[in-house]
């Protein structure tokens, strides 16, 4: 059956895993919010400790979430000025890997559809802000983040709002590359998709679940997807 659509993981995927130092992000967060050195601290705990609980809800249900309710979660004050340090500190792990640009190019030239589905509490208007930057944005079709969703991945009606948002309604004619075996692979084959996993990611041990499951390729370079895929 001919393959229509590729669909990408964000983190870890089109961009390089990097270990970065979470409660840093929100120290940067709660240092604009608050001049007494100690308050910083609480506040950079509570914010920690609240993003913590709501990841174990996207482990454990699938429930999707916003940095918005994070800050309402751990009683801190939503500030501009506060988001734009919390978002420069991250911006480190935001760069797209140089080989997806010509691996993309290749894929859309041969009339693929193609996508992204990324579980993420930023907004999306970041996520395309660092996709623009990178030059790769304009490849997509379509992109889906869980922050305008109710549901993660691996959620079926996350994978089908990414295959409505690139106009698949086939799930056997799409392709998701992703770098979890349990969101991305058990996801994206439970609703009948290709699954192509990408085994570089340190992903920590709280985000971890067992899942017997089975790609059908694995990737070690973006750059050798479109063989990979060429005759399925």
């Amino acid at each position: 059956m001919t393959i229509e659509a590729v669909i990408f993981d964000w983190g870890g995927t089109l961009t390089p895993w990097r270990t970065v130092d979470e409660h840093h992000g929100w120290q940067a967060y709660a240092g604009i919010l608050h001049d007494d050195e100690e308050r910083a601290r609480e506040a950079a705990r509570a914010l920690r400790t609240a993003e913590l609980a709501r990841w174990a809800s996207v482990r454990d249900e699938s429930r999707a979430f916003t940095l918005a309710q994070v800050l309402q979660d751990a009683a801190a004050e939503h500030d501009e000025r506060a988001l734009d340090a919390y978002r420069e500190y991250w911006v480190q792990a935001t760069h797209t890997d140089p080989e997806a640009a010509p691996m993309l190019a290749e894929l859309r030239d041969r009339g693929l559809k193609l996508g992204v589905l990324s579980s993420t509490p930023w907004p999306s208007a970041w996520h395309q802000e660092w996709l623009h930057r990178d030059g790769v944005l304009d490849h997509f079709h379509a992109t889906v983040w869980s922050s305008d969703l109710p549901w993660t991945k691996p959620h079926p009606s996350a994978f089908r709002a990414a295959l409505d948002a690139v106009g698949v309604s086939d799930p056997s004619r799409a392709v998701y590359v992703g770098d979890r075996p349990y969101d991305d692979i058990s996801g994206a084959k439970g609703v009948g998709m290709r699954a192509v996993l990408v085994p570089h990611s340190d992903i920590p041990a709280a985000q971890q679940v067992p899942v017997d499951v089975h790609p059908d390729g694995v990737l070690h370079r973006l750059a050798d997807l479109p063989e990979l895929i060429a005759g399925w």
